[in-house]
């Protein structure tokens, strides 16, 4: 009896010294990679890494931004038993008229991209988006849209949505400017809520912001 409890453990221990080992996760693509597919004029204004499609490896969301234009590009990592890289997953125009840089975050494999643009009059829209794995190779989906437009100086009335694609639920509201000066605030007002139908949308159709939320707030 005590040989064959021997004989197991042994055998168990020549399987564990013999089983492979975990596998390690890549580096993520390089700042000079990125830098090398610029344009003149070009440069990369944020990035985040992160795991995006669930292989374990990090992918890459990064905006690339010039005078007049900015644009927010993902790339997805792939590892078959001879290549491995990233493939582009998508991309979308960001509005030119930036306040800051890009605040880009991944968490549970979602693409959180919060953008504030605009002057005194400002447009603060966070967009969600997350791997579609169902296409080959996978493309990035807008999950979720959420807008506000307000004053910074407390000139004016304002007004939010918030688009949730998935469920197709939205709400709006009107942001009623408040009192003056040190005691100035938004109330919310007259709040609807509506129900759209729910559709694939990819990073490249994500809609125009401002739009979506003068479409919301006008809705009846």
């Amino acid at each position: 009896m005590k040989r064959s409890l021997v004989l197991s453990a042994t055998l168990l221990l020549s399987g564990a010294a013999h089983a492979a080992p975990p596998r390690e996760a890549r580096p993520p693509v390089s700042d000079q990679i990125l830098q090398d597919g610029l344009e003149l004029g070009d440069e990369i204004e944020t990035r985040v890494d992160g795991d995006l499609n669930g292989d374990g490896d990090p992918d890459t969301a990064y905006v690339v931004a010039s005078p007049d234009a900015r644009t927010l590009h993902v790339l997805l990592s792939y590892r078959t038993e001879v290549d491995l890289g990233h493939d582009p997953a998508g991309s979308v125009k960001l509005a030119a008229d930036r306040l800051g840089p890009a605040d880009l975050s991944i968490s549970k494999g979602v693409l959180v991209v919060k953008d504030l643009t605009g002057g005194t009059t400002a447009l603060a829209s966070t967009y969600r988006f997350r791997a579609d794995k169902k296409q080959t190779p996978p493309r990035m989906q807008l999950i979720g849209l959420d807008t506000m437009l307000y004053s910074r100086t407390w000139a004016h009335d304002g007004s939010e949505m918030s688009w949730n694609l998935l469920t197709g639920d939205i709400v709006a509201s009107e942001l009623k400017l408040v009192g003056e000066g040190e005691d100035a605030r938004y109330d919310k007002q007259f709040t609807r809520k509506a129900k759209r139908p729910v559709k694939a949308v990819y990073m490249e159709d994500t809609p125009d912001p401002e739009e979506e939320l003068v479409r919301a707030t006008k809705a009846k």
